[in-house]
Formats: structure tokens, sequence, C-alpha cells
């Protein structure tokens, strides 16, 4: 069996035991470019929700991804796995709804309205505009939707799949989906990734960091877990795991 899991620097487990958010912040893993760091993997919520599950586990998240890179590389991965889609269960965490990917050069770019991302000199006028043009109630409503198709993907191909808000939510959404319990508390604004941690007694790694250390990985584990349990997300022969 396998667990997939996807999303931003969350499931990346940045700066969890080190300061990198990349490998690449590593003079050690140049090679792996902008994948998490082995160090940090290894401490993330996905590699021990793999641990408790006894699952092979895959990992497709990279730090400040867009939902757009979540949704394109979870896709890939489904295209490139096809004969091994009954026997995965995915796991993704979504990032922040204004993040977007955009095509350059042969490569993609992930960007946000920080305004401190790094593109090339030929995208910057129209990173300065993205910036400074962020609309967040058509953002939301198009991540709103977009997941939607994608859950709605998901289903019709039979893939079992939970997903989660790591800070962002939709609570202010007009219209409410039925998404059944594959979307963990799509609505509620205290039942994100980040919510959930801080009201229990979880501190991020530094006062200015968003992100938090191998204590903090370990109970997001055991609550997914928890949650899919008690929701029936797992197969028959796994419900008595843990």
């Amino acid at each position: 069996m396998i667990l997939y899991v996807n999303g931003d620097s969350h499931t990346a487990a940045a700066e969890a035991v080190n300061s990198c958010c990349f490998a690449e912040d590593d003079s050690s893993y140049l090679n792996l470019g902008r994948r998490p760091h082995p160090f940090n993997l290894e401490v993330s919520w996905g590699f021990q929700l793999a641990k408790l599950l006894n699952r092979e586990f895959y990992c497709n998240a990279e730090s400040a991804s867009s939902n757009d890179r979540i949704i394109r590389t979870t896709q890939e991965w489904i295209r490139n796995n096809y004969n091994k889609l009954d026997r995965v269960l995915m796991v993704i965490q979504w990032s922040t709804w204004e993040r977007e990917e955009w095509e350059y050069g042969g490569q993609t770019w992930q960007v946000n309205a920080s305004g401190i991302d790094q593109v090339p000199p030929e995208l910057q006028t129209r990173y300065k505009q993205f910036v400074a043009n962020v609309d967040w109630k058509t953002a939301t409503q198009q991540a709103h939707n977009k997941i939607w198709h994608f859950h709605n993907e998901l289903k019709n191909k039979k893939i079992r799949h939970v997903f989660f808000n790591g800070n962002n939510h939709f609570a202010d959404q007009p219209n409410h989906h039925a998404w059944g319990p594959e979307y963990m508390a799509p609505y509620m604004p205290m039942l994100t990734y980040d919510c959930v941690l801080k009201a229990n007694g979880f501190c991020t790694v530094t006062p200015k960091s968003w992100h938090f250390g191998p204590a903090a990985h370990d109970f997001w584990a055991s609550y997914v877990l928890q949650y899919m349990h008690q929701h029936q997300l797992l197969e028959p022969d796994a419900l008595s795991v843990n």
C-alpha cells in the first residue's frame, strides 16, 4: 500500500529540524533542488503517518507551492502510476488561495503575495502587478472551485483521498459543496492545520516562522489517522492498524 502526500512547506516539513525550506538550501543536497530536505522529511507528518499505517511513502510536496502545482503534480503522478491507484491513499494539504504557478522559459515558477519571490527579470513587472492587485475574494472562489473539481476527479477514479487546509479556509464562501468526509473541515477557520496545532500548544519553530517542529508533525499524523478511522476512510484491512 502507498501513502501519497502533497502540499506546501507544511507537508515538506520546512525548518522542522534545520533552517532549510528546500533541500538545495543545504550545499550537501544541491542535487535535490526544491524538494524537501531529507532530514526534515524524516520527521514530517506524512512520513510519520506512513509509519503508523505501515505504508510505502511518497511525498510530492514543495515549499512555497501553489495549489495549481499541487493539483498538476498529483495528476502527473496518477498518470504515471495508473496501475497502483487501487493501492494508494492520498492525503493532500492545500496551500494559500492566492498562490499561482507560472510557466516561463521551460520552467514553472511559484508565486505568492509576499512580494519576495524570486522570478526571472522578464517576470518581475508581472510579479509586482500580481502582488499589488491580489483579489482575495476571487482567488478564494477560484481555489474552492478547482479543489472541488479535483475532488470529483479523484472520486471518479475511485482514489481514496483526504484533504485539509494549511492556513486558509473557505468559511466565507456563499455556496458550500457536499464534500463528504474526504475534506477535513473545509469551512471551519479553527480547524486548519495551523490553528489545530496552535490550539494544542504547539508553537512555530521561531516567532517569525510559519512552520512547526517534529512534535507538531507527530501530533498531526495521529490527528489525521484518528480522523480517517472515525470516518472509515481506510481500507477494511487497515482499520485495525494502531
